[in-house]
């Protein structure tokens, strides 16, 4: 039986047990056996009233981590998901790559973090901070004042973490987003912009967003080969991205010119180097971001080959 796992990381004192304390009093045990592993034990507690369906195991060293453990726990509980209230001091790796059973999948990550030592410990742990930076599904910076969310985004951390939904909570218990819809999720300064395969879809709204900041840059990814049935029948390459379920999929491509496309055939996977200008289009009903290839061949595809969007 596959078990979802959800991760909540962080430093001591960054609010996690307050997080699973919330997540526990809206009903996500109630009717699903759970096991709660504690990899650190900090001053709030877990309220009793909140346990009733949840088996609390600690876990107090990194090396006892290990998927021994986490099968004898689950011969043992049979849950069927469970929390991590993880240590942050420990590398995630441990988790994801030694210790978690191959029935056991990551649903979701929450990292927490305390925004008036976040610097301190970016300076002085950076490796273990920025770990959890990179590996949220979603990042909150709790206690929150106006002065460090100026700081905090100037840090710009969505190039950091492409994917995650970043928040800033205030003292006063309001929230916002942390992104303002100017942050570029790539660094413009690069000699070529490497797009990651798994932050295709990433790039590409962020394109459609705002084309003017790619105009003129070179730009490396791995491209699927579209023809459109309209328009002339333009070049269209791009990637294919599962909208919201495997029954969904989009194709998430841009009009492209160059000598040499009509070689490659539809779905054929490429590896292009390209820059950007903003044409006008029908397919865009006006101006819109064009790739204007340097160098096309065919290429391996891309891993993963079909975006989560």
């Amino acid at each position: 039986m596959d078990i979802p796992v959800y991760v909540i990381a962080g430093f001591l004192d960054s609010g996690k047990t307050q997080f699973i304390n919330g997540t526990l009093s809206d009903g996500f045990a109630e009717k699903t056996r759970t096991l709660l592993l504690r990899c650190e034990e900090g001053e709030e507690e877990y309220a009793p009233a909140l346990l009733r369906n949840v088996t609390v195991v600690d876990v107090e060293d990194e090396e006892d981590l290990t998927m021994d453990l986490l099968r004898e726990l689950e011969r043992e509980h049979r849950p069927r998901q469970v929390l991590v209230e993880y240590n942050g001091m420990w590398q995630l790796e441990t988790l994801w790559n030694k210790a978690l059973p191959p029935n056991w999948f990551i649903v979701q990550t929450f990292t927490f973090m305390d925004a008036n030592s976040f610097e301190l410990y970016a300076r002085n742990m950076g490796q273990l901070t920025m770990e959890k930076v990179k590996q949220a599904d979603v990042l909150v910076f709790n206690r929150c004042d106006d002065v460090l969310a100026e700081v905090l985004r100037g840090r710009n951390l969505r190039m950091t973490n492409r994917r995650a939904q970043i928040f800033l909570e205030y003292e006063d218990g309001s929230s916002e987003d942390y992104l303002t819809g100017e942050e570029c999720p790539f660094d413009l300064s690069q000699e070529v912009i490497d797009i990651p395969d798994e932050d295709f879809g990433v790039w590409y709204v962020d394109v459609m967003d705002h084309p003017d900041r790619y105009v003129g840059k070179t730009i490396h990814a791995k491209l699927v080969m579209m023809r459109s049935t309209k328009y002339d029948k333009p070049f269209c390459p791009g990637r294919f991205a599962m909208v919201c379920c495997a029954n969904d999929i989009a194709f998430l491509g841009l009009v492209a010119r160059g000598a040499g496309l009509e070689r490659y055939k539809n779905k054929e996977w490429l590896d292009a180097t390209f820059t950007i200008e903003i044409v006008s289009h029908p397919a865009y009903e006006g101006p819109g971001p064009v790739m204007e290839m340097l160098e096309v061949k065919s290429g391996r595809k891309a891993d993963p080959e079909l975006l989560s969007y």
